[in-house]
């Protein structure tokens, strides 16, 4: 690991939001768990305050980051041909923005991925000189072939696995729909690579396919966007990097410990985006289980855990689930613990302690509500089900307005008449414009946070 000193150490905490009240017979246990990163970086929202076991530091930086830029390079990015010079516009603006001495490569897309800089099947330093030296290759990007996703995937996989960076990152472009591959392939080349390394995936244009983009994203625990106006690539571009600049701490996981006769119903990321974590699960000895949550820089995520406990007497208590921030060893020993939060259950005859709801488990499931049906709302329009799409997006038009999500309500607006917000009253916009709905979905995951 790199020496940082002691102002730039990056500090985990663990914070653990719950009602742990449950009536007699009661088994349903739900907690937000906020981990938030502090003190190392440059990146992220403002991480969260509160009651929270102690943050932990971690003993050093990262030491080094390698990212692969994946341009799309087929025939549809000729038209306009705008999009092409608005592509390479972006690279060189990422380029420029990548810091001394990150490795780094640029990979030209279609039917086949070809390393466009720095060749040889390895990854350049970034300095002066290399950064001009790779703006001068992006002239070699040119439109023409087709698209196969998963093949730019696996040659940045094989680039990146060159590196002894901690930090691995790829950012990928496309425009068009993958049809030169299957959607199987696609899902192998993920598989093969997850965990490997993490990539933000952005569609530029209105041709592409939302649920491939997200896909891809997702399944590498990255951002997904939509950049319906080529000109604004290069701002694009240039946040992605800052971002993936600004990490510090790489394959970061929570681990979930529960004692016997309980087990973990869900785990959800809720913000800033909903991302269902429940199946990434691997175990990790007994009764414990460890769910990935990629690189940090200085940011803040909340998570939601479901733990299902025995039934228990009134006046019972016990521990549901220990919830431990962990990193792999650098010796390949036990994995180092950063920070730890207890989600605790107590057997009560109280009516009101049990009954009430914690504010940021009420909030959050409706955060992941309102992601859910924004999506079956879309899907029920494009198959022709008015009825079922009105009712779907008026639901998604009440939760954000009940919970203040003003960038999603201005979304929805977007593809429907708001008649009364509060009680999801509304009507399909006759015709909507294709960005519009695209980006409605694209974003439907984002949250916000609960108001404190």
């Amino acid at each position: 690991m790199a020496n940082f000193s002691k102002s730039q150490v990056p500090q985990f905490s663990v914070e653990v939001y719950q009602n742990e009240f449950l009536p007699e017979g009661g088994r349903e246990v739900s907690a937000i768990v906020t981990v938030s990163s502090t003190g190392g970086g440059t990146s992220g929202g403002a991480p969260l305050t509160g009651a929270s076991a102690s943050p932990a530091a971690i003993p050093g930086g990262s030491a080094g980051a390698a990212v692969v830029i994946m341009v799309d390079c087929s025939g549809s990015m000729d038209y306009p041909p705008t999009k092409m010079r608005n592509a390479r516009e972006a690279t060189a603006a990422a380029i420029d923005t990548l810091r001394d001495g990150v490795e780094f490569a640029v990979v030209d897309g279609t039917h086949v991925a070809r390393e466009v800089y720095p060749g040889g099947g390895r990854l350049a330093v970034a300095d002066r000189r290399t950064r001009e030296q790779a703006k001068d290759s992006l002239r070699r990007l040119t439109a023409g072939g087709g698209t196969a996703i998963g093949t730019w995937l696996r040659l940045a996989d094989r680039l990146l696995a060159s590196s002894d960076s901690p930090i691995r990152h790829g950012i990928l472009l496309t425009d068009g729909r993958n049809e030169h591959e299957s959607p199987e392939d696609l899902r192998a080349a993920l598989t093969a690579v997850a965990g490997r390394f993490t990539c933000d995936a952005r569609g530029v244009g209105t041709d592409w396919e939302v649920k491939e983009v997200t896909g891809i994203a997702s399944a590498l625990l990255g951002t997904a966007d939509i950049v319906a106006d080529p000109s604004q690539l290069a701002a694009d571009f240039t946040s992605m990097m800052e971002n993936a600049m600004g990490k510090e701490v790489a394959d970061v996981a929570l681990r979930l410990w529960t004692p016997l006769g309980a087990e973990i119903r869900f785990v959800k990321q809720v913000a800033p985006t909903v991302e269902e974590l429940t199946h990434r699960r691997t175990e990790a000895g007994p009764r414990a289980g460890d769910y990935p949550t990629g690189s940090w820089g200085d940011e803040s995520r909340d998570y939601h855990v479901s733990v299902r406990v025995p039934e228990a007497g009134i006046g019972q208590e016990m521990l549901a689930a220990r919830v431990s921030l962990i990193i792999p060893a650098a010796d390949g020993g036990a994995p180092e613990v950063l920070s730890q939060g207890l989600i605790r259950a107590v057997w009560t005859d109280d009516m009101a302690a049990s009954t009430s709801i914690n504010p940021q488990v009420a909030h959050y499931t409706g955060q992941a509500e309102l992601a859910d049906v924004i999506q079956e709302g879309l899907d029920a329009r494009k198959s022709g089900d008015f009825d079922g799409a009105t009712a779907k997006l008026g639901r998604a038009v009440q939760l954000a307005e009940a919970s203040g999500n003003e960038d999603t309500a201005k979304l929805l607006s977007k593809v429907v008449d708001v008649v009364d917000a509060a009680t999801g009253t509304v009507r399909l916009k006759a015709k909507v414009a294709d960005a519009d709905e695209m980006t409605l979905e694209t974003r439907s995951t984002k949250t916000v946070r609960v108001k404190k």
